[in-house]
């Protein structure tokens, strides 16, 4: 056990050779001083704004469908997107704790069984002089080196950094899945109401021409009468299939969002009678939306590798102390022997320090600072954005709540006018070119006014997205069938 005192001395060494970490210790940039979403009045049509208010994590249920709810949940537990995020991060945390063993000494252990004759005109190494023997060396070796200067600290530090970068790209995806299925179902739809509005705009129309046909027979109408309706209904019909062909396209992304192929459609059919515009919406004050959103934190991370990574280049260019011990024995049979005379052991030190490296290691110190500058440039410019897409969110629940409005005013203005118009028509005290163009403008506030509803619908989801999405009051994971 004697013999063995000099890994234990190794050992000791690993706890007590600590110095500090070299490079400069992280801090977040301020914000800049003209941070803000800029005036919040809100429409008196619209949602009311409640600054300061906290996000929910599950947000999408202020739209109080079961059928979204219930959909949301299956994309955040199926898409392959979240999927491939959570195994970047876990791949990530393994790199972290693979970085951490440097702190400690690594212990490898031999053996090593060998039979040798030597040639009779030659010298035997073995105290018998025999030229034919059996010899076994068993040998643990201790190395360490220890962390002088606290490059594997910098290291660890950038290592955790880009692990929590990943996290926040998981969160991220997570957010935008959300927020792509909720904008995917307002779409459906829209979509869905007005495809039936056109129907019905179609329908209406034929009837219409149908009238005009018979009038004309009655001497009542003539033929440029009858032509300017079939061009009308011609007019509508020919906007049905691009509705269509997105209506099938928007069936296909939901798929995608959940995980599945066109095969496997989604068999819900949204509606927009069916979501309630929420009441009021959170907006978080200034200094709390760089912590709420992922991509700025997710940039922040990177900012904070980058600057981890200047300390381990300066630590590049200093000391480095190596340690090794070993230990065994050697004995001239098969066994492992402790006796004295079959044991051995080393320790030995080296000390490096770098001389002429012909600019290389100083280089790479300018070059971690130069990445640190971009790494700073990009998070600032990330910041500007996460205030622009936030005030742009808020501009246009704004706009909304007053295209809305007048979208609900333009439809019902249309429909009287319609009504008149017909009964007019009948009564024989317009002609056929008033009444279509009546027909018309009714038509357009009606598909007009589905649209305004989708947006609004859409731009709430687009300012939970613009304030974090909640993640970080968001429910735990639902479990992935795929792990």
């Amino acid at each position: 056990m004697v013999r063995f005192r000099p890994l234990a001395l190794v050992l000791a060494a690993s706890t007590a050779l600590v110095g500090c970490a070299v490079g400069p210790n992280y801090k977040r940039p301020p914000l800049p001083s003209t941070a803000g979403y800029g005036p919040l009045a809100a429409a008196p049509a619209g949602p009311a704004l409640v600054q300061g208010a906290d996000v929910p994590g599950d947000w999408w249920r202020v739209f109080k469908s079961d059928a979204l709810d219930a959909l949301v949940a299956q994309a955040l537990a199926n898409n392959q997107t979240i999927s491939a995020a959570r195994a970047a991060l876990k791949a990530a945390h393994e790199q972290t704790l693979a970085q951490k063993g440097f702190y400690y000494p690594s212990v490898a252990a031999s053996f090593q069984p060998s039979r040798a004759q030597f040639a009779p005109d030659l010298s035997s190494p073995t105290a018998s002089g025999v030229s034919l023997y059996t010899l076994t060396t068993s040998q643990l070796t201790v190395s360490y080196t220890p962390d002088l200067f606290g490059a594997n600290r910098r290291a660890v530090e950038s290592l955790a950094a880009q692990e929590d970068a990943q996290k926040f790209e998981l969160e991220a995806a997570r957010v935008t899945i959300a927020t792509n299925v909720v904008a995917a179902a307002v779409q459906d739809a829209s979509l869905r109401a007005q495809i039936d509005a056109t129907k019905a705009i179609i329908a209406e129309q034929q009837r219409v021409l149908g009238s005009f046909r018979r009038q004309r027979e009655l001497g009542n109408a003539s033929d440029a009468d009858v032509a300017a309706q079939e061009a009308l209904l011609a007019q509508s019909e020919a906007a049905l299939p691009p509705l269509q062909r997105q209506f099938e396209a928007g069936r296909d992304l939901l798929a995608d969002l959940v995980g599945r192929t066109p095969a496997q459609p989604v068999l819900d059919n949204f509606s927009l009678s069916a979501l309630t515009l929420p009441e009021t919406l959170p907006v978080s004050v200034p200094a709390r939306l760089v912590d709420q959103r992922p991509d700025v934190r997710m940039a922040e991370a990177q900012l904070h590798s980058a600057s981890a990574q200047i300390g381990v280049a300066v630590a590049a260019r200093l000391p480095n102390l190596d340690i090794e011990a070993a230990a065994g024995s050697a004995p001239l049979d098969l066994g492992l022997s402790l006796s004295s005379a079959a044991t051995f052991w080393s320790i030995a030190g080296t000390l490096v320090l770098p001389i002429y490296e012909g600019g290389t290691l100083l280089h790479r110190q300018h070059a971690a600072e130069a990445l640190y500058d971009q790494a700073k440039a990009q998070y600032e410019g990330t910041v500007v954005g996460a205030f622009q897409n936030t005030a742009d969110a808020l501009h246009a629940l704004r706009t909304d709540a007053d295209a809305v409005a007048a979208a609900n005013r333009a439809e019902a203005a249309a429909t009287r006018s319609l009504e008149i118009a017909t009964r007019q028509h009948t009564l024989g005290d317009i002609s056929a070119v008033a009444l279509l163009a009546d027909e018309q403008t009714e038509a357009q506030a009606r598909i007009a006014l589905v649209q305004a509803k989708a947006g609004q619908y859409a731009d709430v989801a687009g300012l939970f997205q613009a304030l974090g999405g909640g993640w970080w009051a968001a429910p735990p994971s639902p479990p992935n069938p795929r792990s």
